[in-house]
């Protein structure tokens, strides 16, 4: 067996460390829940923790939270599906929006659930994903003003998650300039500016932020306490709220190099004679009953830094314990730090078990 394990303490703490930060610059805050694939034991957690806004890029996960706490404001956090927009605007208090056209069907569908739907326009700021170009956006907010039952809590931008464009004092000034001329021209207040994700924390410590720039969006760095500028973890916070175990289910001293005629394996991968330096030698190899369907090996880690990772098949793990100073046996559970990526895919596992401690 598999399981993935929250450590419920040091979320807590993570949180209470955020909040602080947060609320000591007077920053609202979200917290992004994507990352739990809807699993309805931790986003419990995440509720009990006090959250009052919570951001989801799964309409079907944002109907879990609404029926967990119907008081939580739920953000959808990429532009609405034509498909989707009944069930956007029914559980989703506020979406973000780029196309006028999506806008009109959002309000087409609030004034038949006699509803008024919240949206942030984002405006595209380098990274190429989604957004309004800047000088398209005079235009497209004069337009979408007179949609009823439509109302614009902010503008916002997304950075570094598809080109990696980092954010920057510079490119956060520019988001606050947009707010002042959109302001100037319509003679309204724009609430909230929304700076961006876990990447502009270090940008906020170093009080780097435009006073403008009020709202931000807190995923990675509430579960993993990760500055995604040095990839070092962020002192004070915990970089293993998640950790993964998994079972030996074999150990046998094997060969390094396979016998036989060689093709390709089910990843598509080829083994290689250059890859193995001892062709002689053979080493202690332990099989983890987990595989590519639940997990991708580059994104762990084990605890146990002389353990090596050999390769993966679709539900076994291949490691090296030859170096390790501890002796395992079968049954033994081998603990594994987690990336982003990593506890991405096992959350999203129906075949890994999610608990708590």
């Amino acid at each position: 067996m598999a399981f993935i394990k929250l450590y419920r303490k040091k979320l807590q703490e993570n949180y209470a460390f955020l909040d602080t930060i947060f609320k000591s610059r007077n920053i609202q805050w979200g917290v992004v829940s994507k990352l739990l694939c809807g699993n309805k034991i931790y986003l419990k957690e995440i509720i009990a923790l006090g959250v009052r806004e919570i951001h989801d890029s799964r309409v079907s996960n944002l109907k879990k939270i609404k029926g967990l706490d119907p008081e939580i404001q739920t953000v959808y956090i990429k532009p609405p599906a034509k498909r989707s927009i009944e069930s956007i605007v029914k559980y989703a208090d506020i979406s973000f929006n780029t196309e006028v056209y999506t806008i009109q069907l959002l309000s087409d569908e609030a004034v038949k659930q006699n509803k008024t739907h919240k949206i942030i326009i984002m405006i595209e700021m380098g990274d190429l994903r989604e957004g309004v170009m800047g000088e398209e956006l005079i235009e497209f907010y004069g337009t979408i003003l007179k949609m009823p039952n439509i109302e614009v809590s902010g503008i916002g931008t997304n950075l570094n998650c598809l080109s990696g464009v980092m954010p920057t004092q510079d490119k956060l000034i520019q988001l606050s300039l947009y707010k002042q001329l959109i302001e100037a021209k319509f003679n309204i207040s724009i609430p909230l500016v929304s700076g961006g994700t876990s990447v502009a924390i270090p940008l906020i410590l170093k009080n780097a932020r435009p006073m403008a720039v009020n709202h931000f969006r807190i995923g990675e760095a509430l579960f993993f306490g990760k500055d995604l500028f040095t990839g070092n973890t962020i002192e004070g916070m915990h970089n293993d709220v998640f950790k993964l175990y998994a079972e030996i289910i074999e150990i046998t001293e094997k060969p390094n190099t396979p016998t036989g005629e060689l093709g390709e394996n089910v990843a598509g991968n080829s083994f290689s004679m250059n890859d193995v330096t001892d062709l002689g030698i053979t080493s202690l190899r332990a099989i983890l009953d987990i595989g590519l369907l639940d997990m991708q090996p580059q994104y762990i880690e084990s605890d146990d830094t002389d353990i090596s990772i050999v390769d993966a098949s679709s539900d076994m793990l291949v490691i090296d314990i030859s170096n390790s100073k501890k002796t395992y046996k079968i049954g033994d559970l081998v603990a594994f730090k987690i990336r982003y990526m990593g506890a991405l895919y096992l959350l999203n596992s129906a075949y890994i078990e999610k608990i708590i401690e």
